[in-house]
């Protein structure tokens, strides 16, 4: 097949669909109106983020017979008009599940022993032992929403701290096992000292996690979401963190991650957050390790082979 590549990619790629038969454009700084010129010529897409796969682009996509998406989010992706014209949608999830629940239990561990503060005030000569004094994580209730690839995979890398382990997904039964024990989201609520958010973003989950919604945990939280951001707005996590209902939060995605397009609102409660010791941030790098860059790519190519083995 002729496929067009539209977003940085690791290159190993390029010799993967090679080896496999495929004609291979590889053109990262292509732009949504050459896209739009060129895309009725291609069989497969493969796309991360950078342009919206919606109707317009697709209906110029005559030939199209599969896009495959270089990671996990499929927001930017018009799913039901691919459905109705037959065009196979292959992510890479299981490419970077496994950076995204280190990441995940990183961020935890930095948060539970104030490890970034720590670090700058001993650059700065400062010595507070007592200041800095941290929390074990062993003996803590984890809570799971979402027990996809990501939720899975978080699970695993948390079997070895003697942690109990809650998971509620909404779509999804019958995955508990020795280890995850699988619960109602009010159950969740109820029992979890720590959250970690690993759903899509749809409309239903798009500002889910409003003030009320965090107010009914029964006990303070301290929150990870390597997720979404537009799940929880600045404005509900400072609120939360304001009133104690949050103890902390790992925050690898934000509401809006454009800094220079916040509004004056977004602003404002993003200056308040950064100014916290009990937030730790990261640019929504959670995936986006060295090993997952490669990992995408073959997860991707294997998809693409079992569906058109003779392509």
């Amino acid at each position: 097949m002729k496929i067009l590549i539209i977003d940085e990619m690791h290159l190993s790629i390029m010799d993967m669909l090679k080896l496999e038969g495929h004609e291979v454009n590889y053109a990262p700084k292509i732009t949504r109106a050459e896209i739009l010129d060129q895309v009725a010529s291609y069989e497969g897409l493969i796309i991360r983020s950078k342009t919206p796969m919606d109707r317009e682009l697709l209906e110029k996509a005559s030939q199209l017979k599969f896009i495959g998406r270089a990671g996990a989010g499929l927001d930017q992706i018009d799913l039901k008009y691919l459905e109705t014209k037959g065009v196979k949608l292959f992510h890479a999830a299981k490419g970077n599940r496994d950076a995204v629940a280190e990441h995940a239990l990183g961020g935890l561990l930095a948060l539970f022993n104030q490890v970034i503060k720590a670090d700058r005030e001993v650059r700065k000569g400062i010595w507070d032992r007592e200041g800095n004094r941290g929390h074990e994580l062993m003996g803590k209730t984890v809570g799971i929403m979402g027990f996809g690839n990501m939720g899975e995979a978080f699970a695993k890398r948390l079997a070895g701290f003697d942690v109990r382990i809650l998971a509620y997904d909404k779509y999804k039964l019958g995955f508990g096992n020795g280890q995850v024990e699988e619960v109602s989201w009010e159950k969740l609520k109820e029992e979890a000292d720590v959250l970690s958010i690993h759903v899509p973003l749809t409309p239903e989950t798009r500002g889910f996690f409003t003030l009320e919604e965090v107010k009914g945990f029964k006990k303070p939280i301290w929150l990870i979401n390597t997720a979404r951001g537009e799940v929880i707005s600045f404005s509900t996590i400072n609120q939360t963190l304001d009133q104690g209902i949050l103890r902390g939060a790992v925050l690898d995605v934000l509401e809006n991650e454009k800094f220079q397009k916040f509004t004056d609102s977004q602003k404002e409660e993003f200056e308040r957050l950064a100014q916290r010791e009990n937030v730790v941030f990261s640019p929504h790098v959670a995936g986006w390790t060295f090993e997952s860059y490669v990992k995408i790519n073959e997860v991707l190519v294997e998809n693409i082979k079992e569906f058109f083995p003779n392509s």
